[in-house]
């Protein structure tokens, strides 16, 4: 099997969220006929509405940092699936996918004659990362919970350490129509047995869903650090700060990612350092601060200076605007130009209304996805204020990309934003050029 036959199968899958079929008996029943990869290794599953991935990186990139060889696993990708699956920060080679692909389809296909359900894409990657994982003698596994958390194939690794970053409301169709039903099933993941729960700042109704959970698996929470100092701020918005936790203190860390929200994230990042330090892991302060100053997460606040500049950002949500607007206002005095594609079941309205104020030049567009909101979907959403002279309607993001170009000054910024899918063809068009 090819690179390209690799994807090709697994795209014929279905869209990974169109296609999703939340729970473990099919991903279990997956790892078993694989041999049960993930028992080869102790692992960490990170759940939360916003800041999960970031969270994610920061970790792998601390363990990096102390010679630990450490697999990370997240979704979705930009540009490359492979993207997804990395090794000492290295993406998985494209032979290497296709290779596990096949072993993955053989029984995955084996599992669809004997009991008639096929394993989604999602499941098939994620047994496929595991198996990579398993195979490259990792000391620890990183996983980005893809939804929920409850019945998210990831589930099935049985993290021995956990994590919750900031719940907001996002994938109503899937996990609740209330903050309280969105935190139950992300708040699943803290299982009897489990050996370190981090949780980050949250919102009052999530955590007393989270501490209730705790409570009746007899876990004692640990709750990342919200005692940190700030010192100041490069002038592109990473942040310089001191965190102090009960069992030490980071003095003067630059954060590599950018935004003051990336400080909650941080804080996350760190007590899952400390508990896996109690565990054994040879995770230093230097260490620490090293992971939390070289991380890079690409399409989140991901600055490329030029004439104009580039933004990327996937606010897919309102708490993700959110922290975009605070960005913008505090950091950028360029004029914008705002490049703006969503996925249909966002709530639209309220993401235009937190956004869309801040650009000079509006230009809305449609990703390549079945999922995408249509034109007219994000036309409804406009704020009646935006002037009419300033929006901009395209039908493809390869217009909208010339657009961006033509209308924006070169000491200005263009900001990409609104979905990751929406990231991922931008970025691809620049490959091309």
């Amino acid at each position: 099997m090819s690179f390209d036959e690799a994807v090709k199968y697994l795209l014929s899958l279905g869209h990974e969220t169109l296609a999703i079929k939340l729970g473990l008996a099919n991903i279990e029943r997956l790892l078993a006929a694989l041999g049960n990869p993930h028992r080869s290794f102790p692992s960490v599953q990170i759940a939360g509405t916003n800041g999960k991935g970031s969270t994610a990186v920061m970790l792998a990139s601390i363990c990096r940092a102390a010679g630990i060889r450490a697999g990370l696993y997240t979704s979705p990708h930009l540009v490359s699936i492979t993207e997804r699956i990395r090794i000492n920060g290295k993406q998985i080679d494209r032979e290497e996918f296709a290779r596990l692909t096949a072993r993955v389809r053989e029984a995955a296909l084996q599992m669809q004659n004997e009991c008639g359900a096929l394993p989604t894409f999602f499941e098939q990657v994620t047994a496929l990362a595991l198996l990579a994982f398993q195979e490259a003698r990792v000391q620890l596994a990183i996983l980005e919970t893809g939804l929920g958390g409850r019945l998210d194939a990831t589930t099935a690794a049985g993290a021995q350490t956990v994590a919750i970053t900031p719940i907001a409301l996002d994938h109503q169709e899937y996990l609740g129509h209330t903050l309280v039903e969105i935190a139950t099933e992300k708040a699943a993941i803290i299982r009897a047995g489990v050996r370190a729960t981090v949780i980050a700042q949250q919102q009052p109704a999530a955590l007393a869903v989270i501490s209730e959970r705790c409570r009746k698996q007899k876990i004692e929470p640990r709750f990342a650090t919200a005692n940190y100092q700030i010192h100041g701020a490069e002038t592109d918005g990473r942040l310089r700060a001191t965190f102090r936790t009960t069992h030490d203190i980071y003095e003067d860390v630059c954060l590599s990612l950018r935004g003051r929200h990336q400080l909650t994230n941080a804080a996350v990042a760190i007590e899952l350092a400390e508990a896996l330090r109690e565990q054994g892991f040879p995770l230093t302060r230097a260490a620490i601060i090293e992971g939390l100053e070289t991380v890079r997460h690409a399409g989140r606040l991901e600055l490329i200076a030029g004439t104009p500049s580039l933004l990327f950002d996937g606010a897919h949500n309102p708490a993700g605007a959110r922290a975009l607007r605070d960005y913008l206002a505090e950091f950028v005095s360029a004029p914008i130009t705002l490049v703006f594609g969503a996925m249909s079941d966002k709530d639209l309205r309220e993401i235009a209304a937190i956004l869309f104020p801040l650009a000079n030049k509006l230009i809305l567009t449609r990703p390549d996805n079945p999922r995408a909101a249509a034109i007219e979907a994000l036309a409804r959403a406009l704020p009646d204020d935006i002037p009419a002279h300033q929006i901009f309607q395209t039908q493809d993001t390869r217009m909208a990309w010339r657009t961006a170009l033509e209308q924006t000054l070169p000491h200005g910024l263009i900001c990409v934003t609104g979905s990751l899918y929406l990231i991922g063809e931008i970025k691809n068009q620049l490959a091309d050029e």
